[in-house]
């Protein structure tokens, strides 16, 4: 095909650089019914690329972020030159996106396609901001992993078109670690012969007190938020036996980290990560640039550790495109989601901005197969869950956060402040706040 042509050359002579931001959720917003604004339907066949029929004289508009614009700018360029559809992009942050559509979607001045990380889907989808996925439904289902494609449906309908992964690993120091360890049992062997609290060096450091990056110690062995995939806000399991499993082999590890949870924040890890005092940090993409920098090729990345003999399971965001329900065009602007979600357009986004693909045969492609660190993440995303998108998810935080907290720092049972956690949870959803 002649766009696989074109965009695999410019996949070829991309320059590399990473800048990805973390997800977060936000309340669920007020919108009206969209209007009866979709006039075009799909073709019978809309499931095959192109044979979607776009809109007479249809335009598009395309928010990007301003750091992953220079794929937009070449993907919407080669779109054009497809479809004779004009793209215009404008920059708005991708975590802006939903709050911004409940307005401009209905006054009709919203971009046609947007991207937001998939925690903001449910207020999206619920506030009817966004098209349903249908026209190529299947072939995303095909061509994507099963928990991208978990991460970007809510209420059983798929909204997204997966575009890139996000998730935390092990990165570490190779010059002080000949080999990543394969389970905490390892971990804790190395530090021990590493650890020295007094001169301020550390096996291995994460935020302690972070439910984001503590999540492994929870679902690894067989504890979960929320049951049904993440969907059903009556079904909490972070203090069922298998939670309770991994939350012991977390607190056991306060005896090679004997720092309080408080005093672990980012700023501090990564000055002793890059000078060398921390040997192994627990942590995600967004710290690629500056790690690697200072480290070069000493830098390392493994899958966490296993936890309680079982594969470390990571929390995962996935970022993907949606189609505005109030776009004028939604033919064309599904062509234009599905044509920039494919495995040539993942692989030219991970050329310019060093993203993790979704899509399987981008996965296994040898641009990524050959790309030690960002193989490493995708190892990991491979054993993760996508971040539940209910909006219950804003009540998770603050006493999953409290019971690591008190288990880490005054040596709480981790039976009871799980139990806590699970009650404090369960009322906050009853009565609608968040903490």
């Amino acid at each position: 095909m002649e766009f696989k042509k074109k965009l695999l050359a410019l996949v070829a002579v991309s320059s590399l650089s990473v800048s990805m931001a973390a997800c977060s959720g936000t309340n669920k917003p007020e919108a009206e019914t969209p209007a009866a604004n979709n006039n075009a339907q799909p073709s019978a066949a809309a499931g095959e690329a192109g044979a979607l029929t776009p809109e007479a004289g249809a335009k598009l508009v395309i928010w990007e972020s301003k750091d992953e614009r220079v794929f937009t700018d070449e993907i919407a360029k080669l779109f054009t030159e497809k479809y004779n559809i004009p793209v215009q992009i404008d920059e708005i942050a991708p975590t802006d996106q939903v709050t911004r559509l409940t307005n401009d979607g209905p006054a009709g001045v919203g971009a046609d396609v947007v991207v937001f990380p998939h925690d903001h889907l449910g207020r999206a989808a619920s506030a009817q901001l966004i098209l349903p996925n249908d026209s190529f439904a299947e072939e995303t289902k095909k061509n994507n992993t099963d928990n991208a494609i978990q991460a970007v449906t809510f209420n059983n309908t798929l909204y997204g078109f997966p575009r890139a992964a996000e998730t935390y690993a092990l990165y570490y120091n190779k010059e002080l670690v000949k080999e990543a360890p394969k389970s905490f049992e390892d971990v804790v062997a190395f530090s021990k012969t590493f650890t020295n609290k007094d001169k301020n060096k550390f096996g291995i450091m994460w935020e302690t007190g972070n439910t984001y990056f503590n999540y492994p110690f929870i679902a690894s062995t067989g504890g979960y938020l929320f049951g049904k995939n993440g969907t059903d806000k009556t079904d909490i399991g972070l203090n069922n036996e298998g939670a309770l499993a991994g939350m012991k082999v977390y607190a056991s590890l306060r005896e090679i980290l004997p720092v309080k949870s408080g005093d672990i924040n980012p700023d501090i890890k990564r000055g002793l990560f890059t000078a060398g005092d921390v040997a192994m940090d627990i942590n995600g993409p967004w710290e690629l640039t500056g790690y690697k920098k200072a480290l070069g090729d000493k830098l390392g990345i493994a899958p966490i550790p296993a936890i309680g003999g079982k594969p470390a399971v990571s929390f995962s965001g996935v970022k993907a495109w949606y189609v505005n329900s109030f776009s004028k065009y939604p033919n064309a602007a599904k062509l234009f989601a599905q044509f920039a979600s494919s495995k040539e357009a993942q692989l030219l986004l991970h050329k310019n901005v060093g993203s993790i693909p979704t899509n399987k045969e981008a996965q296994e492609d040898p641009q990524i197969k050959n790309d030690p660190i960002i193989s490493g993440f995708v190892t990991q995303f491979k054993n993760s869950q996508p971040m539940p998108s209910i909006p219950e998810m804003d009540s998770v935080w603050n006493p999953l956060d409290s019971a690591l907290t008190e288990v880490w720092n005054n040596g709480k049972d981790p039976k009871q402040a799980l139990d806590t956690a699970a009650t404090r949870l369960k009322e906050l959803i009853n009565s609608g706040k968040k903490q």
